[in-house]
């Protein structure tokens, strides 16, 4: 353990000795990137045979021991648990004496900020919120996807030099994140992301129910147009028919979902509604096409939906 807090390394960490608490698909990536930046990787806790696993993928020689003796033979510890788990767990990690002065504690949700690291930050610890915007699949690929990867970041005001230092050591690029916008932050991410595949596998779902035979072949090339559309343009990326006020077109296309695949029919219509109203708030869907649109769209979820006895929507 380093006798001064690695404040001192405001410029570059000093080389550190990593430790790793939740040897899930983050941990041991993180932790394999920091040890091609020259730190040291010493103590790794899993539970699983999958943690166990990738724990010797990624990080091979590295004892698997106990959370409490991670932190006792690391200078940063990264705690790298589910988002439910992670409070009480710095909680218990403070409350058996486990965390040592000086420490650099390092969580990685993207929903919470320092603050849940208070129990351990009282006992000394230096917290730090680092979280990478990027999927994670628990094998190498992940630690060369880290490249150019953004991190949210929050931290210490004296801590935030040291924090987007080893942010960038790990390839990354840091992006400051106030604590009290962490939430918001992180509901951005999974809207983009998580719900994005979701759609995707919905997608390839139903073309293979129209015949299609490499679906994934016949995505590639149009969602990456369309991502790079959106990226660089946002709404004015709009197509299709929602965008265009084609109301003919998406009741044949609710009518064939509710027939093929009922299950799809209510993010099909939540999504469309959305299409619509940014298409509208950005001048790409006209006024007078709107009305047909928003007619079909208003439809009830699913064909049994019931209604008030005055005929209004329930």
């Amino acid at each position: 353990m380093n006798a001064n807090p690695p404040i001192e390394a405001q410029d570059r960490p000093a080389r550190l000795t990593v430790g790793v608490v939740g040897a899930g698909r983050v941990g041991p990536a993180l932790a394999a990137s920091l040890q091609l930046a020259g730190h040291r990787p010493v103590a790794v806790s899993g539970v699983s045979d999958a943690s166990v696993r990738r724990a010797a993928a990624l990080l091979p020689d590295v004892p698997l021991v106990t959370p409490a003796e991670v932190l006792a033979r690391a200078d940063l510890v990264l705690l790298t648990v589910p988002d439910d788990v992670l409070g009480g767990l710095v909680s218990g990690l403070a409350e058996t004496g486990a965390v040592q002065p000086g420490q650099l504690l390092v969580h990685t949700s993207g929903r919470f900020g320092t603050a849940v690291l208070d129990p351990a930050t009282r006992a000394g610890a230096l917290p730090l919120a680092l979280h990478p915007a990027m999927t994670f699949t628990g094998t190498a690929v992940d630690v060369q996807r880290l490249a150019g990867c953004s991190f949210g970041v929050t931290a210490p005001e004296e801590l935030r030099m040291a924090a987007e230092a080893l942010v960038i050591e790990m390839g990354g690029e840091p992006e400051w994140i106030a604590e009290s916008a962490r939430p918001l932050y992180h509901a951005a991410l999974a809207i983009g992301a998580n719900h994005l595949v979701t759609l995707v596998a919905q997608s390839m779902e139903l073309l293979r129910e129209a015949g299609v035979q490499a679906p994934d072949r016949m995505l590639g090339p149009l969602l990456g147009a369309a991502l790079d559309n959106a990226l660089r343009s946002g709404d004015a990326a709009l197509t299709g028919p929602v965008a265009r006020g084609d109301a003919g077109t998406v009741a044949a296309h609710v009518a064939e979902l509710r027939k093929h695949a009922p299950g799809s029919v209510a993010g099909y219509l939540a999504m469309a509604r959305t299409t619509a109203d940014r298409a509208l708030a950005h001048g790409l869907l006209k006024p007078e096409l709107a009305e047909d649109l928003l007619g079909v769209l208003a439809a009830p979820d699913t064909p049994d939906d019931t209604t008030h006895p005055d005929g209004g929507d329930r």
